[in-house]
């Protein structure tokens, strides 16, 4: 539509162009969904393009466009076992993870975006689920928490009552307020029956169940 109104024998004022409503909004961060059928079939999928359109290139005939986790490669460390090297896999923190029962069956399909902060994401939903028992909104929605290492702060989600942050402070943490970590999708399957929670962190997301007849 921009296209359309650009003249090849005269030059444009830039005051006379306008924006143009897009249709869909596409995120510049990672990607994750999950989905349960009917059948039992289950899949978790965390996809990222690293930044802006990663690599920029998409191999001939795939329709796949690369990303740019090269990156991630450990450059400034020679020997270190996460050294860039032919045939090897660079560091990733995307879990996408699927829980299954003592039968095998599908109890929990879950992911998330937001890079260093994926893993612990991820299990703060499971351990909100399998061992506090709360359902897949409840986990979803519940505060997060989130430590690197080497002497970084302890980073808190809005949500935590004072009294434990006061405790965090007895036992040596430094504390730092962040505003979200995540925006993890999951579905709960209880009892025959699909619970989805969609994560209100990030705009956009939703929770659908589909009917195919």
């Amino acid at each position: 539509e921009m296209a359309a109104e650009v003249s090849m024998s005269a030059a444009r004022p830039t005051k006379d162009i306008e924006p143009v409503d897009a249709e869909k909004y596409e995120s510049r961060d990672t990607t994750h969904y999950s989905v349960v059928d009917q059948f039992g079939n289950a899949v978790s999928t965390t996809y990222t393009l690293g930044y802006s359109f990663g690599s920029g290139f998409v191999p001939p005939g795939t329709g796949v466009l690369l990303d740019n986790q090269i990156r991630n490669f450990s450059f400034n460390r020679p020997g270190h076992a996460n050294s860039i090297a032919p045939g090897k896999r660079m560091a990733s923190s995307m879990t996408p993870t699927i829980v299954l029962n003592a039968e095998g069956e599908v109890k929990l399909v879950t992911g998330t975006p937001g890079g260093s902060r994926i893993i612990n994401v991820v299990l703060q939903i499971v351990v909100n689920t399998l061992d506090y028992d709360m359902n897949i909104a409840e986990a979803t929605a519940a505060p997060r928490v989130y430590q690197s290492w080497r002497g970084a702060p302890l980073f808190l989600e809005p949500g935590f009552s004072r009294d434990t942050e006061a405790i965090l402070l007895e036992r040596g943490h430094r504390i730092e307020p962040q505003q979200t970590m995540g925006s993890a999708q999951s579905i709960m399957v209880k009892d025959g029956l699909f619970f989805g929670a969609a994560d209100s962190r990030r705009p956009g997301a939703a929770s659908l169940g589909v009917q195919i007849n």
